[in-house]
């Protein structure tokens, strides 16, 4: 949200002029493309701070707040003091917040996300080359952290398919990882790959799949039309669409 209450209103005007039924939504602030930086941390609690208390405020929206992995013991301190005020999701980007996945920091932080019972939603849109890759080895070594990767790794959503292999082994069951398909069902709806695309998310799990916006940058009017359009079964939708978000953040 770039203007709290403003941008929210604006959301809600889009959702109703599309005549969507919501569920409810998780939201956090917007400071540009390169926001929560290193060593910005009075910012990073202002914008949290006001997600918190715009959530406070309407009870469907599930507040997301953010750290920046590289900010070491202050990242942690501000985590444990977001999750006291009730938030159950941490966002961070590697690519708008300049940070490599790979980083033993970020190992510490998503660790102790998942001792908060936070769930950690990361972007894996692949925009950074091994995007996925680091993604995939990162959940591997957190494995009571439950990660949400956004976008499903974009036009790269086929290296998922792995994980149907990677459950293959004795006690790896990769059970911790979640996607949202927002921005990449949009290309993928009516298009040469919809089918590899819907083979995908049934290798992956349907029942790990969230469907979110990306919004302000897509409205969700635009995704919820490629979304309706997929070959899926009117069973897996209605997961998609809120059950397995339902139960995942227990709303």
């Amino acid at each position: 949200m770039r203007e709290g209450e403003t941008s929210l209103r604006e959301y809600e005007a889009g959702v109703a002029a599309a005549k969507i039924e919501l569920a409810g939504f998780g939201a956090m602030w917007f400071g540009g493309p390169h926001q929560a930086l290193q060593g910005e941390l009075a910012k990073i609690k202002a914008g949290n701070d006001g997600v918190i208390a715009l959530a406070a405020k309407h009870p469907q929206m599930l507040p997301i707040a953010t750290v920046h992995p590289y900010d070491g013991q202050a990242a942690l301190d501000e985590l444990a003091r977001v999750a006291a005020g009730g938030v159950k999701v941490l966002k961070i980007h590697p690519h708008t917040q300049k940070f490599d996945a790979a980083d033993p920091r970020v190992l510490a932080l998503v660790k102790q996300a998942g001792s908060l019972g936070m769930v950690v939603l990361m972007d894996n849109a692949n925009i950074l080359p091994g995007d996925s890759e680091r993604l995939f080895n990162l959940a591997v070594q957190a494995p009571k952290t439950k990660f949400i990767f956004a976008h499903i790794g974009g036009l790269n959503f086929r290296f998922w398919n792995i994980l149907a292999l990677a459950r293959t082994a004795d006690d790896f069951f990769m059970d911790n990882i979640y996607f949202d398909i927002s921005g990449t069902v949009i290309l993928a709806a009516d298009a040469p790959i919809e089918e590899e695309f819907v083979w995908t998310l049934r290798n992956v799990g349907i029942d790990h799949v969230l469907l979110g916006s990306d919004y302000p940058q897509i409205t969700l009017g635009k995704t919820v039309d490629a979304f309706e359009r997929l070959d899926l079964t009117a069973e897996e939708k209605t997961k998609i669409r809120s059950g397995n978000a339902r139960k995942l953040f227990g709303r």
